[in-house]
C-alpha cells in the first residue's frame, strides 16, 4: 500500500460515493409560531365571524324571500324595518319608554338576584329549612308569572312595583334553585376542614359556601335574565302607559307593523347586550373556577 493512498474511512468513503463528507442532514425546521399579537388578533376574527356569520345569513335568506314575489304587508324588507328602527328608537321613545323598561327590568333582576342568593343560602345552609320549604316551593314554582298579573294588580297596584313584582316572581326561581343545590352538593371534606377550624358564621359564608356554590348561582342568573325580559314586556302589556311591551302593542293595534317589528328587534338587542354583559361579570367572578377546570382538562 501506497503511503498516499487515502484511508477507508467513513469520511473517505462518502467522499468517494460523490458527497462531501462534512455535511450533515439539518434537523426537520418545526413550524413558525405565530406571535401573540396575530394569535389573539386571529381569534378575535374567528370570533367575529362566529357571531355575525349566522345573522348576516338569516337577513340575506329575509332579503330574498321579500325581494323574490309578492309584497307582504305583515312583514317589511331589511331596509325599511332598519329606517323605521332608527325613525322610532332614537327620538323621545329612549325616555318615555326605553329607560323606563330598563329600570323595571334592573330592578326586577337585582331584587330576583338578592331574594335567590340569600333565600338559598339559608334554605341550603339548614336541613330542616329546607325539608320544611320545598313542597312549597315547588307549589309556588309551577305556577305561571303571568297568571299572577291580574292579582297582583289587585294588591299592589299598577304602578311600577307591580311590574317588577311580575319580574321577581318569575326571575327568581331559577337563581333559588340553583343556589340551594349548589350548597347542597359542597365538598364535604372542605366543610368539615373549616368545621376543623372553627371557621363559622359570615367567614364560613364568604370563603366557603359562597364560592362553592357560585358556579350555579351563576348558571341561575344566566338563565333568569331572559325570564325577567319576557316578563318585563308581558308586564307592560297591563294596565301600562309606556314602556316597550305597551308600545309594541300599541304599533300592533294600528297596523303599524314595521314600527312593531322595530320594538321586537330592540328586545333581541337589549338581550344580546345583556348576554354580553354577563358574559364578562361570569368571567370576573368565576376566574378560579375557570382556571380550575383549564389544569384539570389539561392534565
Amino acid at each position: 500500500m501506497s503511503a498516499d493512498a487515502p484511508l477507508a474511512t467513513p469520511v473517505n468513503l462518502t467522499k468517494a460515493a460523490g458527497g462531501s463528507g462534512t455535511s450533515r442532514s439539518a434537523p426537520p425546521s418545526s413550524p413558525a409560531k405565530k406571535p401573540p399579537g396575530a394569535k389573539r388578533a386571529w381569534g378575535a376574527a374567528k370570533g367575529l365571524f362566529f357571531i355575525a356569520a349566522l345573522p348576516v345569513i338569516l337577513v340575506l335568506i329575509w332579503y330574498i324571500s321579500t325581494a323574490v314575489g309578492e309584497k307582504n304587508f305583515f312583514v317589511p324588507t331589511p331596509a325599511l324595518l332598519v329606517e323605521t328602527f332608527f325613525e322610532t328608537w332614537t327620538g323621545d321613545r329612549i325616555t318615555t319608554d326605553v329607560i323606563p323598561s330598563l329600570t323595571r327590568l334592573l330592578f326586577g333582576i337585582a331584587g330576583s338576584i338578592i331574594i335567590g342568593i340569600v333565600g338559598g343560602l339559608l334554605i341550603g345552609s339548614v336541613r330542616w329549612l329546607r325539608a320544611l320549604t320545598e313542597p312549597t316551593l315547588e307549589f309556588f314554582r309551577a305556577i305561571p308569572p303571568t297568571v299572577l298579573i291580574p292579582v297582583l294588580m289587585l294588591l299592589i297596584g299598577i304602578g311600577d312595583d307591580m311590574k317588577v313584582a311580575v319580574i321577581i316572581s318569575g326571575a327568581l326561581w331559577p337563581i333559588l334553585l340553583n343556589t340551594i343545590e349548589g350548597v347542597r352538593s359542597m365538598d364535604e371534606v372542605l366543610a368539615d376542614t373549616t368545621h376543623t377550624y372553627g371557621i363559622k358564621g359570615f367567614n364560613r359564608v364568604r370563603y366557603l359556601i359562597l364560592p362553592s356554590a357560585m358556579p350555579q348561582i351563576m348558571a341561575g342568573i344566566r338563565q333568569s335574565l331572559s325570564i325577567a325580559l319576557i316578563l318585563m314586556v308581558i308586564s307592560e302589556m297591563f294596565a301600562a302607559s309606556s314602556g316597550l311591551g305597551f308600545t309594541i302593542v300599541q304599533f300592533q293595534r294600528s297596523f303599524a307593523i314595521p314600527e312593531m317589528w322595530s320594538g321586537i328587534v330592540l328586545l333581541g338587542i337589549i338581550g344580546v347586550i345583556m348576554s354580553f354583559i354577563f358574559q364578562l361579570i361570569e368571567r370576573n367572578v368565576l376566574r378560579w373556577y375557570h382556571g380550575l377546570r383549564e389544569i384539570e382538562n389539561a392534565a
